[in-house]
């Protein structure tokens, strides 16, 4: 690589994640460029071409791989079984990784991962794109002015209405897929509870499989207790026939509420893509949280609150800054275990019915909010 030049990026794995997330975000990073997809699939490869054109295909891990001298950084956007063998090839390969959400299967391999990556001096980098959600920023804002006084009670859902299953290893039984909604959107609503309130010492989960035909599970809750006293009551749900708040945070002094999902992943579906200059992950006033106390917002209490722009974009502009030497690891390897601590302590409370008490790991990160 010449001075100045982008980094080099191979992506791993094309479905969702790598089509919506990655190759899109990635090829919107100053400094970054999309060099090659990994996928044998013709109609993905033909998708790909299509929209970035002259980037190059490889069938497999091991063809990219092969190359590893043409590449700066390795993004794995593959199933999740694969995250732990692709990551662990790169990193030994030479190359910093990039890993979609959930890093492992368990917090053991997501450490072994992390010390791997630090022998290396490689990042070793964990996509979780939910802290640059414009809720969880405006929320993480509002706590850190003070405006809740000191937060009680988090109340956090990802919730959808899926009755129909899609088929496919998410929705598998096998627990080598790593299916099901507890590592799945799961990942998501742990990652921000330990990034606004720190580590958690006891853990309950109620997990269930409600439809017909599926074997993975889809309707799950986990009941938090943070070292600070703070509780998080965080759903996952694709079985919810009326949607909840995504967020209600109760606060000494305030609530916040706040209905509807951040607008990105829509975007990146639709095909828009972030561009300087042009506004982006903006939301229109109506769909705005409200502060407030003593009255439920839906009857006029509180009063809204402006919506900060969400801001995928920036994920990847700190891992090319670290990249180039000029920042920090926007979310690490150490983080995704502390997550994984508490879903393989969820997967436990759920399987024997009881609340699962967790010791502070030694390496646990402080949070970041």
């Amino acid at each position: 690589m010449t001075a100045n030049a982008p980094h080099r990026v191979g992506l791993v794995g094309y479905g969702l994640a790598g089509s919506v997330f990655h190759a899109p975000l990635v090829s919107a990073t100053e400094g970054l460029v999309l060099d090659t997809v990994v996928t044998s699939n013709p109609e993905r490869q033909a998708a790909a071409g299509a929209e970035f054109p002259g980037v190059r295909f490889a069938a497999s891990p091991d063809e990219l791989l092969a190359r590893a001298d043409e590449l700066d950084l390795v993004v794995i956007a593959s199933p999740n079984k694969t995250h732990v063998p692709i990551a662990r090839a790169a990193l030994e390969a030479g190359l910093p990784v990039v890993v979609d959400k959930p890093l492992a299967g368990t917090a053991a391999e997501a450490r072994a991962l992390a010390a791997l990556a630090e022998e290396r001096g490689l990042l070793l980098s964990v996509f979780q794109n939910r802290r640059w959600d414009n809720d969880f920023l405006t929320l993480s804002r509002l706590i850190e002015e003070g405006e809740l006084g000191d937060v009680l009670r988090f109340e956090s859902r990802f919730e959808r209405w899926r009755p129909q299953l899609k088929g496919g290893w998410r929705e598998s039984g096998d627990p080598q897929e790593i299916g099901g909604l507890l590592f799945d959107l799961g990942s998501h609503v742990v990652d921000q509870a330990l990034t606004l309130f720190g580590p958690v010492v006891r853990v309950y989960a109620e997990s269930d499989v409600r439809r017909p035909g599926a074997a993975a599970d889809d309707d799950t809750f986990l009941a938090l207790t943070h070292a600070n006293g703070v509780r998080s009551h965080l759903y996952a749900s694709a079985v919810t026939a009326q949607l909840g708040p995504r967020f209600r945070v109760l606060g000494s002094k305030a609530g916040y509420v706040k209905y509807g999902l951040d607008p990105q992943e829509a975007a990146l579906r639709e095909g828009d893509r972030p561009t300087a200059g042009k506004p982006w992950g903006e939301e229109p006033r109506e769909l705005w949280g409200r502060i407030g106390s003593g009255e439920s917002p839906l009857t006029g209490g509180g009063d809204p609150v402006p919506t900060l722009p969400g801001d995928y974009p920036a994920y990847y502009a700190a891992v090319a800054a670290a990249l180039r030497g000029d920042g920090g690891n926007p979310v690490t390897a150490a983080q995704a275990a502390d997550a994984l601590d508490v879903l393989e302590a969820a997967r436990r409370s759920a399987h024997e019915g009881v609340a699962v008490d967790l010791a502070p790991h030694p390496d646990a990160e402080e949070p970041q909010a």
